[in-house]
């Protein structure tokens, strides 16, 4: 069995190894060349990059309009101190973050309404919106084009009294933060929503349709930016005894987006150390460039194409730089070339997972029923009129022709598209026009006839993320609990495992596997959910003669305890598996019967040979 993995026999290593960084990084900076100031901006950028990179690097959402939170957040804390209203600095931190956080509730609610593109474009609008508020409306409250003078730096009552002053002074006080930051940042990716929050990133279509409300997990991402956000911004106040309306510009979201494609997204760390090589190469191109050699604004020139370059050869950032570097060091790229190891053999029946009890769940009876359903694009008409009935523990296959339809009947019952006409009944609820994620959590799913798996994940990470939709509901903000202490989630996922043969492949990235394995991998997502009716779209494709006799075994194996369909176009296999079989023909029932009525029934010969007979 291979070892723990590091993360888990030393949980605190990160935290420990960043805590001596900050303390000893004054003694040795400044021996560098770095000037105090230089050092703070940096922790302010790193501290504003890691909520960017939760949303960024971890959730795969890009935003241009991170300025909008982090001037928001600065001003909130700016006006109440300099206005008198709040004496301590913490206190009027806290508030400018909460106020940040509320905007970006709002914000969020709009922008993530679209996806790509279109959401960028949102954020960059709404940052824009943001800067007009300030210099205009807002000018009275804000300083305009003045900005806020006079910020005050903290002074800290505890047990201790410590007036925090600029330099060195002010590094000690933005190191804590940063380190708190830090630390609240690992607990999140940590988590069951950190886990989520990759998957959606990967794949968000996966990740809908095991069971996770994608959109409330967006949100949450997108709120912890604007904190992080809100909180680096009234730091910035405090750093330069101002509050500058540049914050709010879009040059300011440009320079996070820069940072942390410098630094490596989906690091945490990288935004800081692209922080620490941006400022660096600006300060030492502007003394150089402009002050030395008096070419002007050229070390602008210089410093983009520096960027350009670093993104060109370092896709990954420069904390992906050192990963590469330490996994040819330690010979790890060499280990992952060789040929894999053989997948674990498939459990035999006896070792089935049967599904998850749930209240309501029938024990016999109609499980899934369909009136007339029909699905029209335009004028095509894809389903017409289809009557379908499923018994609870019954074991159907549908087959058809290539076009006949069954692909888009299985989404309807899945409920991944809506139906044109017609109605869907599992356990008795109605379920037509419900979302794919609400019927996966009713006990109803499906695997994919193309594999929808998270790529950049492990093999065990992708079916923890399926479990954790089971075990945990649809959105739950469990941020700061460990994936370790969710009762049976290791359980589960082992087990699957075992059942689809890739325990020795566990801690594999998906991108690594052969095909077979990820077809199975696709099933053990569906089974991971432990549904009680399991949908399977052509689970045998593209497989080996072995590995299709060894999938049919963890089908039957699958099988019991739970009702299941199955899609396919190996008639040998499909008939062994299944009791009954639906024949459907350009987008309506043809008929249907047990495998021995099929195989001799002259329609379904005449649908598939075209009328030629054996």
């Amino acid at each position: 069995m291979k070892p723990a993995p590091r993360s888990r026999r030393r949980p605190f290593l990160v935290e420990g190894l960043t805590a001596l960084g900050l303390i000893v990084a004054p003694y040795v900076l400044p021996h560098l060349g770095f000037a105090p100031n230089t050092v703070n901006q940096i922790l302010v950028w790193g501290l504003f990059g890691l909520g960017f990179d939760i949303l960024f690097g971890f959730t795969g959402l890009l935003s241009f309009g991170q300025s909008a939170f982090f001037g928001s957040g600065g001003f909130i804390a700016a006006y109440l101190l300099t206005q008198d209203m709040i004496a301590s600095v913490p206190l009027a931190l806290l508030i400018g973050t909460l106020g940040a956080m509320a905007i970006g509730v709002l914000v969020g609610l709009i922008a993530l309404r679209r996806t790509g593109i279109y959401f960028a474009m949102i954020t960059v609008a709404i940052a824009e919106m943001f800067y007009f508020l300030e210099n205009s409306p807002l000018s009275a409250w804000t300083g305009g084009e003045n900005g806020i003078p006079g910020v005050p730096t903290p002074k800290i009552e505890f047990i201790i009294s410590w007036h925090v002053g600029t330099g060195w002074s002010m590094y000690w006080f933005l190191a804590a933060c940063y380190f708190v930051g830090i630390v609240v940042a690992l607990r999140i990716v940590r988590s069951p929503v950190g886990a989520v929050l990759s998957a959606i990133r990967d794949n968000p279509l996966r990740a809908e349709a095991v069971g996770h409300n994608i959109h409330s997990y967006k949100l949450t991402a997108f709120v912890i930016a604007a904190a992080y956000a809100g909180l680096a911004g009234g730091l910035l106040g405090i750093l330069q005894a101002f509050m500058p309306p540049e914050a709010f510009i879009f040059d300011t979201s440009g320079q996070l987006v820069m940072q942390t494609a410098i630094g490596g997204p989906g690091t945490l760390f990288g935004p800081l150390l692209g922080a620490a090589v941006w400022l660096s190469l600006q300060d030492f191109l502007q003394e150089f460039l402009q002050r030395a050699l008096g070419l002007g604004s050229a070390w602008k020139l210089v410093l983009g194409l520096v960027f350009v370059l670093l993104v060109c050869f370092l896709r990954h950032g420069l904390v992906g730089g050192i990963k590469d570097l330490y996994r040819l060091a330690t010979h790890r790229r060499q280990a992952e070339a060789e040929a894999p190891e053989e997948a674990t053999p498939i459990r035999a029946a006896l070792d089935s997972m049967p599904a998850r009890a749930r209240e309501g769940d029938l024990k016999a009876g109609t499980i899934l029923e369909a009136k007339g359903l029909t699905k029209r694009y335009g004028g095509l008409v894809a389903n017409s009129d289809i009557d379908f009935t499923v018994k609870v523990g019954e074991l159907r296959g549908i087959i058809g022709p290539n076009g006949a339809g069954k692909s888009t009947f299985f989404k309807m019952l899945t409920c991944e598209v809506p139906p044109s006409g017609g109605t869907i009944v599992f356990e008795g609820q109605d379920i037509t026009g419900k979302g794919v994620t609400e019927v996966c959590q009713l006990g109803l799913t499906k695997s994919y006839q193309v594999n929808q798996l998270f790529t950049r994940l492990t093999v065990r990470q992708n079916l923890t993320i399926a479990a954790l939709a089971d075990l945990r509901g649809r959105f739950r903000l469990d941020l700061f609990r460990s994936l370790e202490k969710i009762p049976g989630l290791q359980d589960r996922v082992q087990h699957t495992l075992g059942l689809i043969g890739l325990t020795a492949r566990a801690d594999t990235p998906v991108s690594a596997l052969a095909y077979g394995e990820k077809r199975r991998l696709e099933i053990g997502l569906a089974l991971a959910t432990s549904p009680s009716l399991l949908l399977l779209d052509e689970p045998l494709a593209g497989m080996s003669p072995r590995e299709r006799v060894e999938t049919v075994q963890l089908l039957k194996s699958i099988a019991r305890g739970r009702t299941m369909i199955v899609i396919d176009h190996d008639m040998d296999s499909l008939f062994e598996l299944v009791e009954w079989i639906t024949v459907l023909q350009e987008g309506r029932v043809l008929t249907e019967g047990t495998p021995d009525q099929i195989k001799s029934d002259p329609a379904v010969r005449e649908a598939y040979l075209g009328g030629v007979h054996a």
